[in-house]
């Protein structure tokens, strides 16, 4: 294997995803709530792993020629967020039993990872990063298949290190009242996101 290659595609990999961001935040939830973590994390790993690997294969030049794909993109993700983040304020201020961490489990898999599906594809920054960023940088790789691998390893490596790790924060979140300062966060940073976004 060619370990150079490898390296930077983990190190670009994880510096494009570790930032907080509505996908983040979402997980982290999950894993706080310990709901469908494994599936979760897994949804977000693979859909990054067949974003990258469309990017090395070039179709950061399909997206480069046909722009309309991401401004379609974008509205989406502009509602999607609104929506998750008016909730997430909702949710914030009033009691519910429901979110506590002994609570009894609220999200089904499909709603979780239709959530999921939503952060992830009608967010149209993850065009950006991954089919044309990645897929540029990784032309100077002497293997691109390589340095695709270490961009998904890096992906895998963070969501599942995230989902499992939010177990570690359980203390804090083991009264109701963290659970709504937390979805205030979140609603607040997916409003944000949603300004940032249509500003864009």
């Amino acid at each position: 294997m060619n370990a150079p290659d490898y390296i930077s595609g983990f190190l670009l990999g994880l510096s494009l995803i570790i930032a907080i961001g509505s996908q983040n935040a979402f997980v982290l939830k999950q894993g706080l709530k310990r709901e469908h973590i494994f599936f979760v994390c897994l949804f977000c790993a693979v859909s990054d792993a067949i974003l990258i690997s469309a990017g090395v294969g070039g179709f950061g030049a399909v997206t480069a020629r046909y722009p309309q794909v991401v401004d379609i993109a974008k509205f989406a993700g502009v509602v999607f967020l609104l929506g998750y983040g008016l909730q997430s304020l909702y949710a914030s201020v009033r009691v519910s039993h429901a979110l506590t961490v002994e609570g009894q489990v609220v999200t089904s898999l499909k709603k979780a990872l239709l959530l999921c599906f939503g952060f992830t594809w009608l967010n149209p920054h993850v065009y950006l990063d991954t089919l044309v960023l990645v897929g540029m940088v990784s032309t100077g790789a002497t293997s691109k298949v390589v340095f695709a691998a270490g961009a998904v390893s890096a992906s895998f490596f963070f969501f599942f290190a995230l989902g499992y790790g939010a177990r570690l924060l359980r203390p804090l979140f083991a009264k109701p009242k963290a659970w709504n300062i937390l979805d205030a966060l979140v609603g607040i940073l997916m409003l944000y996101l949603a300004w940032h976004l249509y500003q864009s």
